[in-house]
């Protein structure tokens, strides 16, 4: 299997912000959709954003809450989605192509975390509804919008490593698991920039997938205090304890370097970590597992993801 999969030496890395990785950079005239971008890193993202002139479409399922936290920012759009429901994604979806507006760079990061057992539409996984399905049919969706030299950005974690794709059981029909149905919808954050990458390069949009890191963000909202103090990243007032741990505006940063480094020009389908290009790794470490850019397992998600919503741009 060719890749890409090989650092840059970007000059940045885990203490990096997503302010320092646009130091200097003026994107006036850049139209930005962020997803989830009014909590946690996608609001660190859109101030970023925004701070350097661009202008940002933030989707919230929680609009109202939404314009509480984007008070005050310049050139901010919010309007309403619920990834989870494929009726709210194209209605979304409708009203901003009505728009006509080119979109330069669409970054996927709303997404739950190990969440309670939940089924959605027709009974899928809410982890794999939301975090995968729900992007997927968005960028389709959008994608006349999206041509002569978009960037779409996929956030995984580092929790794709947990597992593959379930392909016997994908929705946990046999027996649910939270944490394997977090990594598997991570999993599939990374095949889809893979294979959006393969077949979207030629009208030159790039797709890139990402470990943003360790953050403490409202993704942990569905586990407990005892949990967090458990894994080792809280004391036992609710304090930050381990010091692997990222701020958020850390945790920006390598979602808004795929956006928009010069950098990454010519290059898509490939796995980010600590604003870099990670490298492929099979152990317990850091990098990406090979089964989550594979090509071949990238097309069959694809083709599965289109059955399931009914839609695929490139049909």
């Amino acid at each position: 299997m060719t890749t890409q999969q090989r650092k840059l030496d970007s000059g940045f890395g885990h203490d990096t912000t997503a302010a320092d990785v646009l130091d200097g950079r003026d994107l006036s005239g850049t139209h930005a959709v962020v997803t989830g971008g009014y909590s946690g890193l996608g609001l660190e993202t859109t101030k970023a954003l925004t701070n350097a002139g661009a202008s940002v479409l933030v989707p919230a399922r929680r609009p109202e809450v939404a314009r509480a936290a984007l008070d005050g920012l310049a050139r901010v759009e919010i309007d309403e989605l619920d990834l989870s429901d494929l009726d709210s994604v194209r209605s979304f979806a409708d009203r901003v192509l009505e728009t006509g507006r080119h979109i330069d760079v669409l970054i996927n990061d709303a997404g739950v975390m190990a969440c309670p057992e939940t089924r959605v539409g027709p009974g899928w996984e809410l982890q794999f509804a939301t975090n995968h399905l729900g992007h997927y049919a968005l960028v389709n969706h959008l994608w006349p919008l999206l041509s002569g030299g978009a960037r779409v950005v996929a956030l995984s974690s580092g929790g794709h490593r947990i597992t593959p794709i379930r392909w016997d059981d994908v929705h946990f029909e046999a027996g649910y698991d939270r944490w394997a149905a977090y990594g598997q919808s991570k999993t599939a954050n990374v095949l889809f920039a893979v294979e959006l990458d393969r077949l979207a390069r030629d009208r030159n949009v790039r797709a890139f997938a990402l470990d943003p890191g360790g953050i403490l963000t409202p993704l942990q909202r569905h586990l407990t205090l005892e949990e967090q103090q458990e894994m080792g990243w809280i004391d036992e007032h609710g304090d930050q304890l381990a010091e692997w741990l990222k701020t958020r505006e850390q945790g920006a940063a390598t979602q808004t370097w795929a956006a928009t480094s010069p950098m990454l020009e010519g290059a898509g389908g490939i796995y980010l970590e600590e604003c870099d290009v990670a490298e492929i790794s099979e152990d317990d470490g850091p990098g990406v597992r090979p089964y989550a850019i594979d090509p071949g397992q990238a097309r069959r998600l694809w083709n599965y993801s289109a059955d399931l919503t009914g839609v695929d741009a490139f049909a």
